[in-house]
């Protein structure tokens, strides 16, 4: 009887490494699954914010021209007042596209992670699993409640 408990014993704990392997392996593998997302949504908006950039270098131009246009016709220095802040944005959007603006951008928010930490805390803290089956037992107790009251309206 001792080999069969010891054989079984032995068999339980095989089983529970693999296991363990096997959850291991399937959250390495979600984890590199989310960050192959990250990746690609942060390309899409590199890839989005370039062509608005295309556009918004065209009209700059075709803007700039009128401005000129306007200011050799009438002499007046307030036709051009528009191409400083067009300027800005300009600057601002191929910096971003193209410039170190997105590097910068993540060094912030690593010193944020670093050294601001509350300023992206979650008010109440990090959700429980009891916490959440709380709520959802909550959210269904207030649909159960509906239908009675909702059922109970017709009735009348």
């Amino acid at each position: 009887m001792g080999n069969v408990n010891k054989a079984m014993s032995e068999s339980v704990t095989r089983n529970q490494e693999f296991m363990l392997a096997s959850q291991r392996e399937q959250l390495e593998r979600q984890i590199h699954l989310q960050n192959e997302m990250r990746e690609k949504m942060l390309a899409l908006q590199i890839a989005r914010s370039r062509e608005m950039l295309y556009w918004f270098g065209a009209f700059y131009i075709i803007a700039g021209v009128g401005m000129i246009a306007g200011y050799r016709r009438s002499r007046k220095p307030g036709t051009l007042v528009p191409l400083l802040p067009l300027t800005f944005i300009l600057g601002y959007q191929t910096d971003m596209c193209y410039g170190s603006k997105l590097a910068r951008l993540k060094m912030e928010a690593e010193n944020i992670l670093g050294f601001e930490r509350e300023l992206v805390a979650l008010p109440g803290g990090l959700p429980t699993p009891a916490s959440l089956d709380e709520a959802r037992m909550r959210q269904e107790e207030a649909r159960r409640l509906n239908k009675i009251v909702s059922v109970s309206l017709f009735a009348a």
